[in-house]
């Protein structure tokens, strides 16, 4: 039937208005953060993060012995050799400076000692936060997953050039380039979205956050990596901003204290990684929070260059709130830049009493952790998720007097002087994270807590499951198992069917294997204490086993001889669950009559594989048959049994990488 040109105008408008509100919802659909890595001062994982801050702990300590030796006696000479009274003598530092496991990321031997500090340090922090996230790497491989990195110090480099030229090698550039953050960590993953490395000093790692939201929501990328990194390796930054009499004398951030007298230098990494809410949903994804929305500006011309603007300040924290679709009173915590600067501390309160009229909590990482540069505003985004999950707003540290020329009763903030816990309210619980660098580039990021809920998978509540470990070396796979045991001592409430889940699911699968067929985390941590203690010789326990991929004639054979499936329904179950090449029925039964016929063969294979014949719906004899398979090297369909296990995503202890020394003396 033919329209009128009404009806056919009306038709055209619906369209329209249609594709108006699509790309209006495209341009404010959330963001899921499904994974963290971090290695901060005092802490080596998000957990031992949260450790800190709930403790109230403070991670700045005296510089190391092995960094700046060369200045670090009581002489305390400039780079001129001038006597420097006031060199710096305090930090906040991560371990493993000079160390590093190249073989692990496919670098050479020679390539890592020319390769930054700063890029083998967000190899492993990425690493740990896809593990985190239960996201294993070679299912991500080749996908449209972005790079987002905030890096800004030049110490390594540096320290490189200034060596003679002909010890300059071929590596130089591509381990020092700051494009080669983000480049190593997208080539060593396979990664092909955009790829992204900056610096705007402070800010830089926030305004990398702002960046991957952006390459989301106009579909750039379907995941995306995003935090930042600093090393302290020179001393000459730190004397320059002594100098510049921006550093605290005591080596303490006191945030908004009537001492507040300057930061302190930290290094550290932090990665978080992003997905739109719908996909993050639709995949079962462990959702941790929600970025609502952000929002980045420049300070423009000040009184001086590294002077910050109370009204840039205030305009991107409205424009985040706007792009956020949130209004400043549903804001119930904010973590600010916080540095611990008599004048910004100012200019920041100033900036926040323009656009919050109602109570409002204000943190600062800083007291704990000193100023992390480059890497500060991932920093206080992976507090903020964490306070999220937990209800729980940690103190500010070194506050003992709030700042008199602040007329604090005028004003709606509160300053956690003790671990407040963040009340429920009708609405979710939002906080705010800026982020501004002496760069005169500001950040702000809206976050709102998850429905932790999320990501059951499967109908669970099995007799036993399939508990899976694997590592590219014994020892890796020892230091993996001792780990994973003192994670369950410290969680007796986690699920078994949730560590299952997310160890066969969530992890890559190495040579060097470990497999259990469990009932639940005390079973676990038996078997785990038998594993370690066991004599190494001893391949099997009653429940356990260990082995090294190897599919050989042999070992093919030997895997062909676990199974004796009695009919045609678990025949298939089997080949659904197992790669079909490495277990022939066909061949399996006349292995299995060979078997028979051989006593020693026979005997061999029970004693060493436990051969066993399966019963229809025996899920536990399949649990066990599996569990002998995985060691010996069979891909394991992880979707399938998934399925049929239950279970959901949740955070376990990552690799352990194994170090050795990669420095240029």
């Amino acid at each position: 039937m033919d329209l009128s040109p009404t009806k056919k105008a009306l038709l055209a408008l619906k369209q329209m208005q249609s594709k108006l509100d699509a790309l209006e919802n495209a341009k404010h659909e959330p963001i899921a953060v499904v994974g963290m890595g971090c290695r901060f001062p005092g802490a080596n994982n998000p957990e031992e993060f949260w450790q800190l801050l709930q403790d109230g702990k403070d991670a700045i300590t005296s510089i190391p012995d092995e960094r700046w030796h060369e200045q670090n006696d009581s002489t305390r000479v400039d780079s001129s050799g001038r006597t420097c009274p006031t060199f710096p003598t305090w930090g906040g530092f991560v371990p493993h400076l000079r160390e590093f496991d190249p073989s692990f990321f496919r670098i050479a031997p020679k390539e890592a000692i020319s390769v930054d500090p700063q890029q083998r340090l967000l190899l492993e922090v990425s690493w740990s936060a896809l593990e985190n996230a239960a996201i294993p790497p070679e299912q991500v491989q080749g996908s449209q997953t972005g790079v987002f990195i905030g890096i800004a110090a030049v110490d390594y480099w540096h320290q490189l050039l200034s060596r003679n030229n002909a010890e300059i090698d071929a590596y130089l550039t591509t381990g020092n380039t700051h494009s080669l953050a983000s480049g190593r960590i997208s080539h060593f993953f396979d990664f092909i979205g955009p790829s992204i490395s900056l610096d705007t000093a402070c800010s830089s790692s926030l305004v990398a956050v702002h960046l991957a939201l952006k390459s989301l929501r106009d579909r750039e990328c379907n995941m995306a990596l995003a935090g930042g990194v600093n090393r302290l390796i020179s001393p000459k930054v730190s004397i320059n901003f002594t100098q510049a009499k921006m550093l605290s004398p005591n080596g303490r951030c006191k945030t908004f204290d009537e001492g507040a007298n300057g930061f302190v230098r930290s290094e550290g990494c932090g990665i978080v990684v992003l997905k739109r809410l719908s996909d993050a949903i639709a995949d079962r994804d462990q959702i941790r929070a929600i970025l609502l929305g952000s929002a980045t500006n420049q300070d423009g011309r000040t009184s001086s260059i590294t002077t910050p603007s109370s009204l840039s300040q205030q305009a991107v924290i409205k424009q985040a709130l706007v792009n956020s679709q949130v209004e400043a009173s549903q804001v119930s915590y904010l973590e600010t830049h916080g540095t611990g600067t008599s004048l910004g501390d100012a200019i920041e309160l100033e900036a926040l009493s323009q656009v919050f009229k109602e109570e409002l909590i204000l943190g600062a990482v800083k007291t704990n952790v000193g100023h992390l540069e480059a890497a500060a505003g991932i920093v206080s985004l992976i507090k903020t998720v964490l306070a999220l999950e937990n209800h729980l707003i940690p103190a500010n540290l070194h506050l003992k007097q709030p700042n008199t020329k602040v007329e604090w009763q005028k004003l709606p903030f509160k300053l956690p002087q003790e671990a407040i816990a963040w009340q429920p309210t009708t609405q979710p619980r939002i906080a705010g994270i800026s982020s501004f660098g002496f760069s005169g580039t500001n950040a702000h990021l809206v976050v709102q807590e998850a429905n932790r809920a999320m990501g059951k998978w499967g109908d669970g509540e099995k007799d036993s499951y399939l508990f899976t470990l694997s590592a590219k070396s014994t020892k890796a796979l020892e230091q993996l198992a001792g780990g994973y045991l003192e994670y369950l001592q410290a969680h007796p409430d986690i699920l078994i069917e949730d560590i299952c889940h997310t160890v066969n699911l969530g992890r890559s699968h190495f040579n060097y294997r470990l497999a259990a067929s469990v009932i639940s985390p005390v079973d676990l941590q038996t078997q785990l204490v038998q594993y370690l203690s066991q004599d190494l010789a001893q391949e099997t326990t009653a429940n356990l086993w260990q082995g090294k991929t190897n599919l050989n004639r042999e070992t093919k054979t030997k895997l062909a001889l676990i199974f004796k499936p009695e009919n045609q329904e678990l025949q298939e179950l089997i080949t659904s669950i197992v790669d079909s090449p490495v277990v022939d029925f066909a061949l399996a039964d006349i292995y299995w009559e060979i078997a028979e016929e051989q006593t020693l063969n026979s005997n061999q294979a029970k004693v060493i594989y436990s051969p066993i014949k399966l019963h229809e719906n025996n899920w536990q004899v399949l649990i066990k048959g599996l569990a002998q398979l995985y060691s010996l090297g069979a891909n394991i369909n992880w979707q399938i049994l998934g399925k049929n296990s239950g279970g959901k995503k949740i955070s376990l202890p990552t690799y352990p990488f194994q170090r050795a020394t990669y420095w240029l003396e």
